[in-house]
């Protein structure tokens, strides 16, 4: 008798100590412990404290990149930089970040977030520092090549997010953090300008003051890089390391990961439409203060004024877009993002091409210039409202590949419409709204077996379960590995419109002391 009382007690024992050693949140999470609310003001550990970290690693990665812009008239008659020159170097700031996203997407699959984000920002803030010393047009393209690797943070950001949070509240976590990281491009317009005018008031010469202006967001960067390794995790239950030796998580190849990645065709069509969102972006912040400085021929602090806010409209263009990508999943699906992404790109290209037609008013250029900025950046929140669904066990190259394309579409159109005198300004930003329109339309050709796509619905039959599982062998389905695919496919219901809207698989915040 005393025998069977005790067998009871001690599976007790045993049973608290299992749910004792599971991880426990402060955010509701589902059944792979990605939160299914997005608390904005919150630190919470580990959900909320990666977005921080990661919109703000990536905020000082764009503020340095795009620090010389705002003091181009400076730097241009102190280095007597020329109109090529000064188009090079644009060139060169965001096309080193090609093949830098790319590795980034697949050091986020095998590292983890923390660390690839962490090694890119340290390795190029030497880069931003030397921005103080050049002599030279060549010396200025250099650092700027250079400094332009940091962007590849970006990929880490979208990797991350994607990683902490639920497919229903994912485009939404995407949204903000790189929206947030993206106003740096707009900040910088105003902080550079403000750090030069409060050095040469203490008595430097504008010589010396605009040099010394470069160790702010080198410092800002810094800093950054240190915060995420002291304070980031990769995944809700652990960092890398640790889920790779704990055998909790599957340590993938190389060659699978890079296999998976460039046979999904859709990859390879976001690539290119996100070329034409984000790389527009990019481009206008090369060229948008310069262009209003000699247009219409306003000060240089009015022109980092009317430049800054076309990049400060991503605190709420962007989330913008990613609420709006994860509200339309909600109503319609998958089919509801793609949807949403080509009419608001489309839109945006209209208005890119309006914005080249008014350079004869003032007033009329700073308008159209700011709701054009809504909709191009806008269009990247809900680009990365559908990336995270592509691909589970290539998702960080598929979105290196993705935030590649973003600086391939900013090199070429520099290249084609502002790298030299072949076309005015006004006359290569009419172009590039065309070009944005065209290469919107592949999004129509993005279909999903088991949601559909833009014209067509889902096959019949076809699961979100099978869908992921056939990126993994037979043996390794059999070993577990495809786990995590798996309850992202059972998280993943609600992409076929409003039958599958509220998923079961969401563990209560009351819950999550005990159990999650």
């Amino acid at each position: 008798m005393a025998e069977e009382q005790f067998k009871p007690a001690a599976m007790e024992v045993e049973g608290a100590e299992a749910a004792a050693s599971k991880p426990r949140f402060r955010m509701p999470v589902d059944s792979d412990n990605k939160a299914t609310e997005f608390w904005l003001f919150s630190f919470a550990r580990p959900h909320m404290s990666a977005f921080h970290l990661s919109w703000f690693s990536f905020f000082c990665c764009f503020l340095s990149t795009f620090a010389a812009p705002p003091l181009l008239p400076l730097i241009r008659d102190t280095l007597g930089l020329t109109a090529t020159d000064i188009g090079n170097a644009g060139i060169a700031s965001v096309s080193g970040a090609v093949f830098a996203r790319v590795a980034m997407g697949t050091a986020c699959d095998l590292v983890g977030p923390r660390l690839a984000s962490a090694a890119i920002i340290l390795l190029t803030t030497p880069a931003v520092y030397c921005s103080a010393i050049i002599d030279s047009a060549s010396s200025y393209l250099l650092v700027r090549f250079f400094t332009g690797f940091s962007l590849a943070s970006f990929v880490s950001t979208q990797f991350w997010m994607s990683s902490m949070f639920s497919p229903p509240k994912v485009g939404l976590a995407n949204g903000v953090a790189g929206g947030w990281g993206n106003l740096g491009g707009g900040a910088v317009q105003l902080l550079m300008t403000l750090v030069f005018e409060a050095i040469r008031k203490i008595g430097s010469t504008p010589f010396t003051a605009w040099r010394v202006a470069f160790f702010i967001p080198g410092l800002m960067q810094t800093c950054s890089a240190i915060a995420v390794l002291a304070f980031g995790q990769d995944m809700p239950d652990g960092n890398y390391r640790k889920l790779h030796k704990s055998g909790d998580m599957h340590k993938d190849s190389f060659g699978n990961v890079f296999r998976h990645a460039v046979t999904n065709y859709s990859g390879w069509i976001l690539a290119l439409t996100y070329g034409y969102c984000f790389g527009v972006e990019l481009a206008v912040d090369n060229i948008i203060a310069q262009y209003f400085f000699d247009r219409f021929g306003v000060k240089l602090s009015t022109a980092g004024f009317i430049a800054a806010s076309f990049g400060m409209a991503n605190i709420v263009s962007r989330p913008g877009g990613g609420l709006l990508s994860d509200w339309l999943s909600s109503r319609f699906g998958m089919r509801g993002r793609l949807w949403g992404l080509w009419v608001v790109q489309t839109v945006g290209g209209v208005l890119c091409v309006v914005l080249g037609m008014v350079d004869y008013s003032f007033g009329a250029s700073v308008v159209v210039m700011i709701l054009f900025s809504f909709f191009v950046q806008a269009a990247c929140g809900l680009t990365f409202g559908i990336v995270p669904f592509v691909s589970r066990r290539s998702l960080g190259l598929i979105s290196g590949m993705t935030g590649g394309g973003g600086n391939v579409g900013a090199v070429l159109t520099q290249l084609i419409f502002f790298h030299g005198s072949k076309y005015r300004t006004e006359t290569g930003i009419k172009y590039m709204g065309l070009m944005i329109i065209a290469c919107t339309l592949p999004i129509t050709l993005i279909y999903f077996p088991q949601w559909g796509g833009m014209f067509v619905g889902p096959r019949p039959g076809a699961t979100a379960e099978d869908y992921y599982n056939r990126e993994w062998t037979a043996e390794e389905r059999e070993r577990g590995y495809n786990t995590g695919s798996v309850r992202f496919a059972e998280n993943s219901v609600r992409e076929g419109g409003r039958s599958g809207s509220q998923s079961k698989h969401t563990v209560p915040v009351e819950s999550s002391p005990a159990n999650v």
